[in-house]
């Protein structure tokens, strides 16, 4: 069995940690930390778990968490996992960051977009950006992961077909993309009061969002394309959970027809289990994958413009957070990559 705790088990992404990993057979859950929560159980704080888990939350302790432990799920803000990982931690235990601490390659980068000096910029070296479906070699083989952000997964698992074959002009990289309340996190907010978002529509960190040079420098890592800055604009939606992302380039040829794409799609990932290329015609919605760790996609040539329109869709806290950190833990651990993972997606 696999020893698990997870830090920062009571926020969104992490409360899906604690529940998907309850019932992965490979893995006995040994902690959950909270800093709001300390000494509650656990089904007091969510009791929808009622009997199966009664333990206690607990404040963080990464010395004591670190020696008896294989692997530690980091569900906090950024900052707070590179400020509190220290090097040596990684000789005696894989750690899985669903943070964006260790998702940039450069730590000026982060010190830009985040606005605070990397406490750890000797681990951006080792950290492993963790889409498996593209790197499932390093994945298998790192001791530090970074778990990709919701809105980079969607887009990322979009757009890298296209990208690899050389067959849009990278400069013409736009991304709509939309997103449930509950990727905004769980503290309180009023802009995320019931009343402030409900009925409405609103678009958010326009020409500023975190997640860009994410989405820009993944791209040019994984593909090897020199990426320019992209346009990625998200946009708010009053709903629970669930990420569209509508993406447009300008392809390099007019003649590209669209049985070249279709080939294209196939042959990335029909081999993948959790992500799915849609018949001709048949768009992504979020409802279809609500619950699950699946990704939909389906494309469009616009031939009016040249244009491809690509769409993928997700749940922003299973692909895009807590399913996804366990699809890379299975492949850390060489297990079979939809252990604990095998859930239809919820329709209601």
């Amino acid at each position: 069995m696999i020893r698990a705790a997870v830090i920062g088990s009571t926020g969104y992404a992490g409360i899906e940690l604690v529940r998907l990993l309850s019932q992965h057979p490979d893995v006995e859950l040994t902690a959950f930390t909270s800093t709001s929560y300390v000494d509650q159980p656990l089904n007091e704080v969510y009791p929808q778990f009622g009997k199966q888990l009664n333990s206690l939350c607990v404040a963080e302790d990464w010395e004591k968490l670190v020696s008896s432990n294989d692997v530690l799920f980091c569900a906090l803000p950024h900052g707070h996992v590179a400020e509190k990982l220290q090097p040596h931690f990684l000789e005696k235990v894989k750690v899985i960051d669903l943070g964006a601490d260790f998702r940039l390659p450069e730590a000026s980068t982060y010190e830009t977009w985040y606005n605070l000096p990397h406490p750890q910029p000797s681990l951006l070296l080792e950290a492993v950006y963790g889409i498996p479906e593209w790197n499932r070699k390093l994945v298998s083989s790192t001791r530090l992961l970074a778990n990709p952000g919701c809105y980079p997964t969607a887009t990322l698992l979009g757009l890298l077909p296209l990208v690899n074959a050389d067959l849009i002009d990278v400069s013409t990289i736009v991304v709509d993309a939309k997103s449930g309340v509950s990727g905004a996190g769980r503290g309180l907010s009023l802009d995320r009061l019931f009343t402030e978002c409900h009925e409405s529509v609103k678009a958010y960190g326009v020409g500023s969002h975190r997640h860009t040079p994410e989405i820009e420098s993944s791209l040019s890592t994984i593909t090897g394309v020199s990426i320019p800055p992209i346009s990625f604009t998200p946009h708010l939606i009053p709903m629970h959970r669930g990420i569209l992302s509508t993406i447009y380039a300008k392809l390099k040829s007019s003649s590209t027809d669209l049985e070249v794409i279709e080939s294209l799609y196939q042959a990335a990932y029909e081999k993948e289990p959790f992500v799915r290329v849609l018949p001709k015609d048949i768009f992504p919605e979020t409802r279809y994958v609500k619950g699950s760790n699946r990704c939909d996609i389906n494309f469009k040539i616009d031939f009016r413009t040249g244009r491809i329109v690509v769409v993928s869709a997700i749940d922003n806290l299973i692909k895009g957070a807590a399913g996804q950190a366990i699809q890379n833990m299975n492949c850390m651990f060489n297990l079979a990559e939809t252990m604990g993972l095998e859930a239809v997606p919820a329709f209601i």
